[in-house]
Protein backbone atom coordinates (compact mmCIF):
# COMPACT_ATOMS: atom_id res chain seq x y z
CA UNK A 1 0.00 0.00 0.00
CA UNK A 2 2.81 2.27 0.91
CA UNK A 3 4.33 1.56 -2.19
CA UNK A 4 1.18 2.13 -4.54
CA UNK A 5 1.05 5.43 -2.60
CA UNK A 6 4.54 6.61 -3.36
CA UNK A 7 4.32 5.89 -6.93
CA UNK A 8 0.71 8.05 -7.49
CA UNK A 9 2.60 11.09 -5.67
CA UNK A 10 5.92 10.90 -7.53
CA UNK A 11 3.69 10.64 -10.51
CA UNK A 12 2.25 13.96 -9.20
CA UNK A 13 5.05 15.03 -8.55
CA UNK A 14 6.88 14.65 -12.07
CA UNK A 15 3.22 16.44 -13.52
CA UNK A 16 3.73 19.13 -11.24
CA UNK A 17 7.00 19.98 -12.67
CA UNK A 18 6.02 19.39 -16.53
CA UNK A 19 3.93 21.94 -15.88
CA UNK A 20 6.49 24.14 -14.47
CA UNK A 21 8.82 23.80 -17.00
CA UNK A 22 6.37 24.87 -19.89
CA UNK A 23 4.27 27.66 -18.22
CA UNK A 24 3.24 29.34 -21.34
CA UNK A 25 2.28 26.24 -23.35
CA UNK A 26 0.40 24.87 -20.02
CA UNK A 27 -1.65 28.08 -20.40
CA UNK A 28 -2.69 27.66 -24.05
CA UNK A 29 -3.32 24.53 -23.66
CA UNK A 30 -5.78 25.44 -20.59
CA UNK A 31 -7.05 28.73 -21.83
CA UNK A 32 -8.43 26.58 -25.43
CA UNK A 33 -9.67 23.68 -22.96
CA UNK A 34 -11.22 26.39 -20.87
CA UNK A 35 -13.01 28.22 -23.57
CA UNK A 36 -13.95 25.08 -25.58
CA UNK A 37 -16.04 24.21 -22.37
CA UNK A 38 -17.50 27.40 -21.18
CA UNK A 39 -19.58 27.75 -24.44
CA UNK A 40 -21.81 24.82 -23.87
CA UNK A 41 -21.37 25.50 -20.33
CA UNK A 42 -22.89 29.01 -20.91
CA UNK A 43 -25.49 27.93 -22.80
CA UNK A 44 -26.36 25.18 -20.00
CA UNK A 45 -26.08 28.19 -17.43
CA UNK A 46 -28.77 30.28 -19.61
CA UNK A 47 -31.62 27.96 -20.18
CA UNK A 48 -31.53 27.19 -16.64
CA UNK A 49 -32.26 30.74 -15.72
CA UNK A 50 -34.62 31.23 -18.72
CA UNK A 51 -36.34 27.85 -16.82
CA UNK A 52 -36.57 29.64 -14.18
CA UNK A 53 -37.67 32.96 -15.26
CA UNK A 54 -40.39 30.83 -17.42
CA UNK A 55 -42.21 29.14 -14.16
CA UNK A 56 -41.62 32.31 -12.22
CA UNK A 57 -43.35 33.96 -14.93
CA UNK A 58 -46.25 31.23 -15.01
CA UNK A 59 -49.39 31.78 -13.05
CA UNK A 60 -51.19 28.59 -11.57
CA UNK A 61 -52.75 27.54 -15.25
CA UNK A 62 -56.79 27.86 -15.71
CA UNK A 63 -59.69 27.01 -18.26
CA UNK A 64 -62.39 30.04 -18.95
CA UNK A 65 -65.45 28.18 -19.67
CA UNK A 66 -68.11 29.95 -21.20
CA UNK A 67 -71.79 29.70 -20.70
CA UNK A 68 -74.25 30.18 -24.10
CA UNK A 69 -75.90 33.59 -24.26
CA UNK A 70 -79.53 31.82 -23.43
CA UNK A 71 -77.96 30.42 -20.25
CA UNK A 72 -80.33 31.29 -17.33
CA UNK A 73 -78.48 31.58 -13.71
CA UNK A 74 -80.28 28.41 -12.70
CA UNK A 75 -78.45 26.63 -15.27
CA UNK A 76 -75.32 29.19 -14.44
CA UNK A 77 -75.63 27.53 -10.81
CA UNK A 78 -76.04 24.06 -11.62
CA UNK A 79 -72.72 24.35 -13.67
CA UNK A 80 -70.97 25.87 -11.06
CA UNK A 81 -71.97 23.67 -8.69
CA UNK A 82 -70.65 20.34 -10.80
CA UNK A 83 -67.85 22.38 -11.36
CA UNK A 84 -66.76 22.84 -7.76
CA UNK A 85 -67.84 18.98 -7.30
CA UNK A 86 -65.66 17.80 -9.93
CA UNK A 87 -62.31 15.82 -8.57
CA UNK A 88 -59.92 17.27 -11.20
CA UNK A 89 -61.19 21.34 -9.95
CA UNK A 90 -59.21 22.80 -7.20
CA UNK A 91 -61.18 26.14 -7.41
CA UNK A 92 -64.21 27.61 -9.72
CA UNK A 93 -64.82 31.12 -9.53
CA UNK A 94 -68.47 32.75 -11.28
CA UNK A 95 -67.80 35.69 -13.17
CA UNK A 96 -71.33 36.91 -14.66
CA UNK A 97 -71.74 39.11 -17.77
CA UNK A 98 -72.15 42.40 -16.55
CA UNK A 99 -69.28 42.08 -13.72
CA UNK A 100 -67.22 40.75 -17.12
CA UNK A 101 -68.43 43.87 -19.34
CA UNK A 102 -66.97 46.19 -16.13
CA UNK A 103 -63.62 44.41 -15.66
CA UNK A 104 -63.54 45.12 -20.01
CA UNK A 105 -64.42 48.77 -19.85
CA UNK A 106 -61.57 48.91 -17.35
CA UNK A 107 -58.87 46.93 -18.51
CA UNK A 108 -58.99 48.15 -21.72
CA UNK A 109 -59.52 51.60 -22.00
CA UNK A 110 -62.38 51.14 -24.58
CA UNK A 111 -65.37 52.73 -22.57
CA UNK A 112 -66.82 54.47 -25.26
CA UNK A 113 -66.81 51.67 -27.30
CA UNK A 114 -68.71 49.73 -25.08
CA UNK A 115 -71.10 52.14 -23.98
CA UNK A 116 -72.27 52.54 -27.58
CA UNK A 117 -72.81 47.87 -27.91
CA UNK A 118 -76.92 48.17 -27.97
CA UNK A 119 -76.48 45.08 -25.48
CA UNK A 120 -73.91 43.19 -23.48
CA UNK A 121 -72.23 40.49 -26.08
CA UNK A 122 -70.01 38.79 -23.28
CA UNK A 123 -71.68 35.58 -21.62
CA UNK A 124 -71.75 33.97 -18.10
CA UNK A 125 -68.22 32.34 -16.94
CA UNK A 126 -66.53 30.38 -14.69
CA UNK A 127 -62.52 30.72 -14.04
CA UNK A 128 -61.50 27.11 -13.46
CA UNK A 129 -58.12 26.27 -10.96
CA UNK A 130 -57.59 22.39 -12.44
CA UNK A 131 -55.71 20.12 -9.33
CA UNK A 132 -53.56 18.88 -11.87
CA UNK A 133 -51.58 21.38 -14.08
CA UNK A 134 -49.88 18.65 -16.16
CA UNK A 135 -50.92 19.24 -20.20
CA UNK A 136 -52.79 16.20 -20.18
CA UNK A 137 -55.23 16.53 -17.51
CA UNK A 138 -55.76 20.01 -18.84
CA UNK A 139 -56.97 19.09 -22.25
CA UNK A 140 -58.58 16.06 -20.53
CA UNK A 141 -60.65 18.45 -18.35
CA UNK A 142 -60.88 21.10 -21.22
CA UNK A 143 -62.88 18.48 -23.55
CA UNK A 144 -64.94 16.94 -20.72
CA UNK A 145 -66.57 20.30 -20.11
CA UNK A 146 -66.77 21.44 -23.39
CA UNK A 147 -69.29 18.82 -23.96
CA UNK A 148 -71.73 19.72 -20.21
CA UNK A 149 -75.44 21.32 -22.14
CA UNK A 150 -74.88 25.16 -22.46
CA UNK A 151 -71.46 25.44 -22.45
CA UNK A 152 -70.47 26.94 -25.40
CA UNK A 153 -66.26 27.45 -25.49
CA UNK A 154 -63.72 26.11 -22.67
CA UNK A 155 -60.43 27.63 -23.63
CA UNK A 156 -57.46 26.66 -22.66
CA UNK A 157 -54.56 29.19 -23.17
CA UNK A 158 -51.78 26.89 -22.81
CA UNK A 159 -50.62 26.78 -26.17
CA UNK A 160 -46.79 29.46 -25.07
CA UNK A 161 -46.27 27.03 -22.38
CA UNK A 162 -46.00 24.29 -25.06
CA UNK A 163 -43.99 26.29 -27.66
CA UNK A 164 -41.76 27.51 -24.62
CA UNK A 165 -40.97 23.97 -23.80
CA UNK A 166 -40.75 22.58 -27.36
CA UNK A 167 -37.84 25.75 -27.72
CA UNK A 168 -36.45 24.45 -24.40
CA UNK A 169 -36.02 20.71 -25.36
CA UNK A 170 -34.60 22.53 -28.69
CA UNK A 171 -32.40 24.73 -26.62
CA UNK A 172 -31.24 21.71 -24.48
CA UNK A 173 -30.52 19.34 -27.92
CA UNK A 174 -28.10 22.01 -28.96
CA UNK A 175 -26.25 22.21 -25.58
CA UNK A 176 -25.58 18.66 -25.69
CA UNK A 177 -24.42 18.60 -29.20
CA UNK A 178 -22.54 21.49 -28.81
CA UNK A 179 -21.10 20.37 -25.75
CA UNK A 180 -20.24 16.52 -27.50
CA UNK A 181 -18.53 18.66 -30.06
CA UNK A 182 -16.19 20.31 -27.95
CA UNK A 183 -15.48 17.19 -25.90
CA UNK A 184 -13.86 16.05 -28.28
CA UNK A 185 -12.04 19.11 -29.29
CA UNK A 186 -10.66 18.50 -25.64
CA UNK A 187 -9.86 14.74 -26.20
CA UNK A 188 -7.38 16.03 -29.14
CA UNK A 189 -5.99 18.47 -27.54
CA UNK A 190 -4.95 16.24 -24.51
CA UNK A 191 -4.07 13.48 -26.94
CA UNK A 192 -1.98 15.72 -29.02
CA UNK A 193 -0.33 17.03 -25.73
CA UNK A 194 0.84 13.74 -24.84
CA UNK A 195 1.82 12.47 -27.80
CA UNK A 196 4.37 15.34 -27.90
CA UNK A 197 5.14 14.86 -24.60
CA UNK A 198 5.87 11.00 -25.74
CA UNK A 199 7.77 11.69 -28.60
CA UNK A 200 10.29 13.81 -27.23
CA UNK A 201 10.53 10.97 -23.88
CA UNK A 202 10.33 7.56 -26.47
CA UNK A 203 13.92 6.73 -25.81
CA UNK A 204 13.62 6.70 -22.42
CA UNK A 205 9.94 5.19 -22.18
CA UNK A 206 11.87 2.56 -24.56
CA UNK A 207 14.59 1.76 -22.04
CA UNK A 208 12.09 1.92 -19.17
CA UNK A 209 10.11 -1.20 -21.09
CA UNK A 210 13.88 -3.05 -21.28
CA UNK A 211 14.47 -3.13 -17.83
CA UNK A 212 11.26 -4.44 -16.78
CA UNK A 213 8.63 -1.15 -16.34
CA UNK A 214 5.23 -2.09 -16.46
CA UNK A 215 2.78 -0.40 -18.67
CA UNK A 216 0.60 1.21 -16.20
CA UNK A 217 3.91 2.42 -14.29
CA UNK A 218 4.54 4.54 -17.87
CA UNK A 219 1.06 5.36 -18.62
CA UNK A 220 0.48 7.19 -14.98
CA UNK A 221 2.41 10.29 -15.26
CA UNK A 222 0.82 11.19 -18.58
CA UNK A 223 -2.67 10.21 -17.20
CA UNK A 224 -2.26 12.63 -13.95
CA UNK A 225 -0.75 14.80 -16.93
CA UNK A 226 -4.15 14.76 -19.32
CA UNK A 227 -6.54 14.86 -15.97
CA UNK A 228 -4.63 17.88 -14.36
CA UNK A 229 -5.07 19.70 -17.44
CA UNK A 230 -8.72 18.77 -17.97
CA UNK A 231 -9.38 19.45 -14.54
CA UNK A 232 -7.23 23.27 -15.02
CA UNK A 233 -9.30 23.61 -18.10
CA UNK A 234 -13.09 23.15 -16.21
CA UNK A 235 -11.52 25.70 -13.41
CA UNK A 236 -10.90 27.91 -16.77
CA UNK A 237 -14.63 27.34 -18.09
CA UNK A 238 -16.06 27.65 -14.28
CA UNK A 239 -14.20 31.16 -14.20
CA UNK A 240 -15.28 32.12 -17.60
CA UNK A 241 -19.00 31.90 -16.85
CA UNK A 242 -18.61 33.07 -13.62
CA UNK A 243 -17.35 36.22 -14.95
CA UNK A 244 -20.01 36.40 -17.51
CA UNK A 245 -22.41 36.16 -15.45
CA UNK A 246 -21.15 38.85 -13.25
CA UNK A 247 -21.56 41.37 -16.58
CA UNK A 248 -24.73 40.27 -17.13
CA UNK A 249 -26.08 41.18 -13.70
CA UNK A 250 -24.46 44.11 -13.75
CA UNK A 251 -26.21 44.91 -16.51
CA UNK A 252 -29.71 43.64 -15.73
CA UNK A 253 -29.22 45.94 -12.66
CA UNK A 254 -31.01 48.69 -14.57
CA UNK A 255 -33.76 46.63 -16.22
CA UNK A 256 -34.67 45.64 -12.56
CA UNK A 257 -34.80 48.96 -11.11
CA UNK A 258 -37.28 49.90 -14.48
CA UNK A 259 -39.89 46.96 -13.91
CA UNK A 260 -39.61 46.50 -10.42
CA UNK A 261 -38.89 43.13 -10.25
CA UNK A 262 -35.95 41.28 -9.16
CA UNK A 263 -33.85 39.66 -12.42
CA UNK A 264 -30.29 38.33 -11.40
CA UNK A 265 -28.71 35.19 -13.43
CA UNK A 266 -27.93 32.44 -11.00
CA UNK A 267 -24.36 30.57 -12.01
CA UNK A 268 -24.12 27.07 -11.58
CA UNK A 269 -24.29 25.32 -8.63
CA UNK A 270 -22.07 23.24 -6.51
CA UNK A 271 -23.65 19.77 -8.13
CA UNK A 272 -23.27 21.71 -11.43
CA UNK A 273 -19.86 22.60 -10.92
CA UNK A 274 -18.60 19.94 -9.37
CA UNK A 275 -20.16 17.86 -12.33
CA UNK A 276 -17.98 20.34 -15.36
CA UNK A 277 -14.70 19.67 -13.26
CA UNK A 278 -15.11 16.15 -13.43
CA UNK A 279 -16.27 16.06 -16.49
CA UNK A 280 -13.15 18.06 -17.73
CA UNK A 281 -10.82 16.15 -15.82
CA UNK A 282 -12.24 12.87 -16.94
CA UNK A 283 -12.50 14.03 -20.35
CA UNK A 284 -8.46 14.85 -20.26
CA UNK A 285 -7.78 11.16 -18.61
CA UNK A 286 -9.17 9.58 -21.54
CA UNK A 287 -7.26 11.95 -24.17
CA UNK A 288 -3.97 10.86 -22.50
CA UNK A 289 -4.92 7.09 -22.13
CA UNK A 290 -5.87 7.11 -25.76
CA UNK A 291 -2.25 8.62 -26.52
CA UNK A 292 -0.28 6.83 -24.07
CA UNK A 293 -2.15 3.26 -25.11
CA UNK A 294 -1.18 4.00 -29.01
CA UNK A 295 2.34 4.64 -28.44
CA UNK A 296 2.81 1.94 -26.13
CA UNK A 297 1.04 -0.48 -28.58
CA UNK A 298 3.67 1.54 -31.41
CA UNK A 299 6.60 0.83 -29.18
CA UNK A 300 5.46 -2.99 -28.70
CA UNK A 301 4.92 -3.64 -32.21
CA UNK A 302 8.32 -2.06 -33.21
CA UNK A 303 10.11 -4.11 -30.83
CA UNK A 304 8.98 -7.21 -31.90
CA UNK A 305 8.92 -6.85 -35.81
CA UNK A 306 11.98 -8.20 -37.04
CA UNK A 307 15.34 -6.33 -37.80
CA UNK A 308 15.94 -6.74 -41.61
CA UNK A 309 19.42 -5.83 -40.93
CA UNK A 310 19.94 -8.58 -38.97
Amino acid sequence: MRAWLWHHLDALRMTAARFARTPVATLLNVGVIGIALALPTGLYVALVNLQGFAHSLVSDPQLSVFLALDASRAEAGRIGARLRQHPGVREARYVPRDQALKELKASTGLADVVESLPQNPLPDAFVVLPRDAQPQALEALRDEVSRWPKVTHVQLDAAWARRLEAGLRLARLAAGLLATLFAFALVAVTFNTIRLQILTRREEIEVSKLIGATDPFIRRPFLYYGALQGLAGGVAAWAIVWAGVKLLNGALSELTQLYATRIELQHLGPEDSLSLLAFSAGLGWFGSWLSVSQHLARIELGRELPNPLI
